[in-house]
């Protein structure tokens, strides 16, 4: 066997270069982030017509408001004038239209061009054509998911389909009723490492007993090594001590209550690509948004979302958060150390997979068709 040659049991991943090189990145932002369906925004973070938030979706920032009509609407975050960014915070609310801040050329809701100087002495200037340019909006589990490819793919089966796969059972993530439940705490993570490694990093548990101990002291069988999501329909069993899915083993917070038996005591992941994580457990869900901005750096928005009683009455839901945001944290901490090796001569041709790890596979060779040769 030559040195290039590797035994069965390891497989390649892909080379360092993929993980640094700015140009690559570029070529993602337009060939994966650009194209594909991306969850935006929490639905009830625009709580009322007039309020927005702005997204960074590949290269593009995107304004994402509710209507007078209470729907949602997207658009890329451009006056079609000079080309200034039209809302320049993350998140606010207009009384009645967004206006830019340089010329003054103002926007209804729906995106039309309302007003502008001496836009009375132009006739010729179709409201319309020189209104914002929208974006493609659908909403599943309470999130608003946008998609700035001209032709979208199908919602269905790149989104739907990601879950429909991972638990074999169309009607099971239905159950947990994500769109009704409401946010009990929601944690920014910056963090200095690529996105593919971030997603790579939650597709395996070949590293859980190594850097998760409160994670595997309430899910054992992850100190095996094989992640839950491997297999299709299987959720990791609480342990036979363990009350809920806290930090410390105790009770969480009010169980879901259309969860179905055979789906409680469990938990389940879900990675919808290109950068959305589910996390179901019977009481409460946890959703990952990835905002990729640099070969090197990703933002992460992480939400739990609990019964809206639950967190309407202020209970204590600080057992539950904590588990999973110590499990963030050691990853994060696990792929920033991993980070700046992509740039080594030793990870020049890349790294290796385990048997536990195979998986992983499939998203490097989904990721290379998505950009082509």
């Amino acid at each position: 066997m030559t040195a290039s040659e590797l035994p069965p049991s390891l497989i390649r991943t892909l080379p360092g270069s993929s993980y640094t090189d700015p140009q690559i990145f570029a070529l993602e932002q337009e060939k994966i982030f650009e194209q594909l369906w991306f969850c935006a925004v929490r639905a009830s973070d625009l709580d009322k017509p007039g309020s927005f938030r702005t997204a960074q979706v590949g290269r593009e920032s995107v304004l994402i408001t509710r209507s007078r009509d209470d729907s949602v609407r997207a658009f890329l975050n451009i006056c079609r004038h000079r080309g200034a960014r039209l809302c320049t915070e993350e998140q606010g609310e207009v009384k009645r239209n967004f206006q830019c801040p340089y010329h003054a050329w103002t926007y209804g809701p729906d995106g039309k061009l309302v007003a502008a100087p001496n836009l009375a002495g132009m006739p010729d200037v179709d409201r319309t054509t020189y209104g914002l340019v929208p974006v493609h909006v659908r909403e599943w589990l309470g999130y608003v998911w946008v998609c700035l490819a001209d032709e979208p793919p199908s919602f269905e089966e790149d989104v739907i389909g990601a879950a429909t796969q991972r638990l074999g059972d169309p009607e099971a993530i239905e159950r947990y009723r994500t769109e009704e439940l409401a946010v009990g705490r929601r944690i920014r993570y910056e963090v200095r490492a690529n996105w593919k490694l971030i997603v790579e990093n939650f597709m395996e548990c070949y590293h859980c007993a190594t850097i998760h101990p409160e994670l595997t002291d309430v899910l054992p069988e992850f100190a095996g090594g094989y992640a839950a999501q491997y297999y299709v329909g299987h959720g990791a069993e609480f342990a036979d001590d363990a009350q809920g899915f806290t930090v410390d083993g105790s009770a969480g917070a009010d169980r879901i209550p259309t969860v179905s038996e055979d789906q409680d005591r469990r938990y389940y992941a879900i990675t919808v690509k290109p950068q959305v994580f589910v996390n179901l457990v019977p009481d409460h869900v946890i959703v990952h948004r990835m905002f990729p901005l640099a070969a090197d750096h990703t933002v992460v928005e992480c939400d739990w979302l609990f019964l809206k009683d639950v967190v309407e009455a202020g209970r204590d839901v600080s057992r539950s958060v904590e588990l999973f945001h110590r499990v963030n944290v050691q990853d994060f901490e696990a792929c920033e150390r991993c980070q700046p090796a992509m740039d080594s001569r030793a990870y020049r041709s890349g790294g290796v997979l385990v048997p536990s790890e195979h998986h992983i596979g499939a998203f490097h060779t989904w990721v290379t068709g998505r950009l082509g040769d």
